[in-house]
């Protein structure tokens, strides 16, 4: 890895682990640096830059902006029988109508508001016991990291399903506080034993060492000097689990283990089987929830990978380097090497 000086006006060369050499005049390295020196400065702007993240932001938007405005895009009870059951979509019902004559797109416009509340309040909490729970077993090592380390292994072992389903039949009643229970409690555990790995790493670090010598109660450390380092691997946990939790309450709700009278994605695809409408080939009853759900999913992994791009120094370094070559028509040989720019 070299780079003659700039001022000599004389070509540079980057190159990667791998051995790969690039001719490039003194004009490239500048934007790289640039880029280097922001830091974490602009992560905000680098991120809606991003189209993976501007992509899953507006499906979002899309989706919660219709939850919140649904008493005004289908104002009154989406339970009312509108209709004949199972009319196709018509300039009447755009969506069609359900096997009990109810307008399938009021559902799925109402049905966004608890099955997007439910995932959202179940991502937090489950976020937050992994981050207390995995960054306090990390930190404190020893006796406390064994007892909470066997606890994750626990949950971690038990088939998430049955255990659900178990759940479900015992104490569910069907309103979101038994939802958000149910699913925390089954869904906090590979949160916390992904966040007390990269505790335990970096409390070896110095800035760290410098806090406990300096006085800092544990609490402290923890929440102030550890977490911070952990905010791109935080706020991917809290989209995973709520896409966990979307998933996995309309799961229950289409086994029949959620309140029926609740309308929700997971109830629309309940009412959708057993009205028949998978039997009588009344795509219209179930394909609009399902989509919402994946198109739910879609949009938090692209934000989700979108933040692992620009926090990840791996996967950051090669697109910086792979979108500075092509401003100047400039090529590398495929290589999973990280790709390094210096200046001499």
């Amino acid at each position: 890895m070299r780079a003659d000086d700039q001022s000599t006006g004389q070509a540079a060369i980057l190159a990667t682990p791998a051995g790969q050499t690039v001719p490039v005049g003194p004009g490239v390295m500048a934007p790289a640096l640039e880029a280097v020196r922001q830091g974490r400065n602009g992560w905000l702007s680098r991120l809606l830059q991003n189209r993976k993240a501007l992509a899953g932001a507006l499906i979002l938007l899309l989706f919660v902006t219709t939850a919140l405005l649904a008493p005004v895009l289908a104002p009154g009870d989406p339970t009312d029988f509108v209709a004949r059951p199972h009319q196709p979509p018509s300039r009447a019902h755009l969506l069609g109508t359900t096997g009990s004559g109810q307008d399938v797109l009021d559902q799925t416009i109402w049905g966004a508001r608890f099955s997007l509340g439910i995932g959202l309040l179940t991502g937090l909490l489950t976020t937050v016991v992994g981050v207390v729970i995995g960054m306090t077993a990390g930190y404190f090592r020893g006796r406390i990291d064994d007892l909470l380390s066997l606890v994750m292994n626990v949950f971690l072992i038990i088939p998430s399903l049955p255990l659900l389903v178990t759940l479900a039949a015992f104490l569910g009643s069907g309103r979101a506080a038994y939802f958000v229970f149910v699913l925390t409690l089954t869904g906090w555990a590979w949160p916390a034993r992904v966040l007390r790995s990269q505790t335990l790493s970096l409390r070896e670090k110095d800035f760290v060492s410098a806090a406990v010598v300096g006085g800092e109660r544990s609490p402290r450390v923890i929440f102030r000097e550890i977490l911070p380092n952990m905010l791109s691997i935080i706020v991917g946990s809290f989209f995973g689990s709520t896409i966990y939790a979307i998933g996995a309450q309309s799961g229950l709700e289409f086994l029949g283990l959620g309140n029926p009278s609740v309308v929700s994605w997971g109830t629309n695809l309940y009412w959708a089987g057993n009205n028949a409408g998978l039997l009588t080939g009344a795509w219209w009853t179930f394909v609009p929830a399902g989509t919402c759900i994946a198109l739910v999913a879609f949009a938090f992994a692209l934000v989700n990978y979108a933040i692992d791009e620009l926090t990840n120094p791996r996967l950051r370094a090669q697109r910086e380097a792979g979108h500075v070559l092509k401003q100047r028509s400039l090529r590398v040989s495929g290589s999973r090497a990280t790709p390094v720019v210096r200046v001499a």
